[in-house]
């Protein structure tokens, strides 16, 4: 059977930091990295070994696919790095810390903007220094595609092509793949395999550096799932 695994990549900076990330491309701390060893720790004790892995092109993520492969001897697997995994866009709250704002907006305000399905944080300004429109690793892009700002809904929009055009075709062929990416770019690909509801998938959760691990049918659907510090699927 198929097996994919998700993996939020290890703490980061602005983690730490408590603030809003985006696709701002901040490093992981030292807790992250080690995370990310931790990460492949288990897959190998799982006996989870990768075929072939996606990431993001955000060096969060990226790094903690390397720190995985090297502790899992794979450093050799082919890996193929894409926007559309990218963490969901914060808009102009990126680079903000959390509980500033929260002090600033309310609490509320600050709930609904991270934790509503389809309600976008305020988009940043075409001017704005934090935009993505100049960062050379989008330059093939559509101005279009290039966000100011995202809800999980658009998100999971900007994720599911790609999932179907390049990852499926994948496990269909029976490989096992490794996608380390953001957590709600990979909250999108779960909602999509689990059926979560738009009023359930605001309240999940994906604990950075935290292997979760589905085992497919042949239709690609859900047999069993469950991060691999737990011992009984789901």
């Amino acid at each position: 059977m198929p097996q994919l695994v998700l993996l939020r990549h290890g703490q980061s900076t602005w983690n730490m930091e408590n603030r809003f990330t985006g696709w701002t491309d901040v490093d992981l701390s030292d807790k992250g990295r080690a995370e990310a060893m931790e990460a492949a720790r288990l897959m190998q004790a799982n006996g989870i070994i990768p075929d072939v892995c996606f990431t993001s092109v955000l060096k969060r993520a990226i790094r903690t696919l390397w720190i995985a492969l090297d502790e899992l001897d794979r450093m050799w697997l082919p890996v193929t790095r894409s926007w559309r995994l990218n963490e969901r866009h914060y808009g102009a709250l990126q680079g903000l810390n959390k509980a500033e704002m929260a002090a600033k907006v309310g609490e509320e305000q600050v709930h609904i903007w991270r934790r509503s399905y389809d309600v976008p944080p305020p988009p940043l300004e075409s001017d704005d220094a934090r935009s993505a429109a100049q960062d050379p690793r989008y330059a093939a892009l559509a101005p279009d595609q290039i966000p100011a700002t995202e809800s999980l809904k658009d998100t999971v929009a900007r994720v599911l092509p790609y999932w179907h055009e390049a990852i499926k075709p994948e496990l269909l062929a029976g490989r096992t793949v490794l996608i380390v990416a953001h957590g709600n770019s990979l909250r999108g690909l779960m909602k999509y395999l689990e059926d979560i509801s738009d009023t359930e998938i605001p309240g999940v959760e994906i604990p950075t550096g935290l292997p979760l691990s589905y085992t497919l049918n042949g239709d690609l659907e859900v047999v069993s799932r469950r991060y691999l510090n737990e011992s009984a699927s789901v």
